[in-house]
């Protein structure tokens, strides 16, 4: 019996050609950025109209960092997400009382540089539905992910975890296969590796990334 094709997402959305190319291809989420601090950053109304018409068997992502409820409300009340990610400091109380005041799956994304990343990490796989494996952003950048760094992928090879995975940061079509074979991985992100320029999405890019990573 052979293995299930790599699930993928399509992170970073700002058009709605690139949302229908991305589903087109065989993504399985979709995420937008609420974040200003990213080229990919989209307002509330902005995510309701690229959202709006995704299929039910598509997951709908919102990346969220250090957002507080307040913000949140704000989205929720606007458009319909299926899975929040959170991108930044939040701690493991905060991803469990999220996840019980809005009764939403939650992905906590964890920037890794070694192996001590990783067992810290654990806290987070006690409390979140995803976790989501990101290089650790330099010091001083302006943004926690999407700067197309990578880590080495072989430090998850043979991890098990409470609950299920991605693994992102610098996969492009041409080193996802790879990626995927030395993690062990069974869901990738991009953003970055699929745009012809920061916030600007490819969708020729987004389906060989897509075909690289599900081995078609």
């Amino acid at each position: 019996m052979s293995a299930k094709p790599v699930k993928v997402k399509i992170c970073g959305l700002t058009e709605e050609e690139m949302v229908d190319a991305a589903i087109d291809a065989g993504a399985d989420f979709v995420g937008v950025v609420f974040f200003e601090n990213s080229p990919r950053h989209v307002s509330i109304e902005r995510a309701n109209e690229l959202l709006e018409f995704v299929p039910e068997e598509v997951m709908r992502v919102g990346l969220f960092v250090d957002a507080d409820n307040a913000f949140l409300d704000r989205v929720m009340n606007h458009l319909r997400l299926d899975l929040f990610q959170f991108h930044g400091r939040e701690t493991p109380e905060r991803i469990e009382a999220v996840r019980q005041e809005y009764g939403m799956p939650v992905m906590k994304a964890l920037g890794i540089a070694s192996a001590a990343d990783l067992d810290a990490a654990q806290a987070y796989a006690e409390v979140a539905d995803w976790l989501l494996f990101d290089a650790k952003a330099p010091a001083g950048a302006g943004r926690p992910g999407g700067n197309a760094l990578s880590f080495d992928w072989s430090l998850l090879s043979g991890r098990k975890w409470p609950c299920p995975w991605m693994l992102a940061g610098g996969l492009d079509a041409g080193n996802v296969a790879e990626a995927v074979r030395l993690s062990g991985a069974r869901a990738v992100d991009v953003s970055s590796g699929v745009e012809q320029a920061p916030g600007v999405k490819d969708a020729e890019k987004i389906a060989a990334f897509i075909r690289a990573a599900k081995g078609e």
